[in-house]
């Protein structure tokens, strides 16, 4: 199956409209890291988990939003969904407009 990509951001509303952070990049690596997500170096934007990669906001501190990119179903959604209840995120399909938080 051909590799799909979402969108992460954060399933909690800013009181100001605005789209509320994920985290700080300190936080999103360190809670990342127990689900087996990481970069292979600390200075990377690109973090590999179980069947998928994050795509985090090159200088942006704190991360408004990611890109994932799964490639393999069949592994990543059994951790995403983990994460996402987690952490709090809502995931967007930006093929479909479609977006669900676990």
């Amino acid at each position: 199956m051909p590799s799909s990509q979402f969108v992460i951001m954060s399933r909690t509303p800013s009181p100001d409209g605005q789209m509320s952070p994920l985290g700080s990049r300190a936080e999103i690596l360190e809670r990342l890291s127990g689900h087996n997500t990481a970069p292979e170096r600390p200075d990377q934007d690109l973090l590999y988990g179980p069947g998928l990669e994050l795509h985090l906001p090159p200088g942006q501190d704190p991360v408004l939003q990611m890109l994932m990119n799964v490639s393999d179903h069949d592994i990543a959604w059994i951790a995403v969904l983990e994460m996402a209840r987690e952490l709090g995120w809502k995931i967007l399909d930006p093929q479909t407009g479609r977006d669900f938080a676990p």
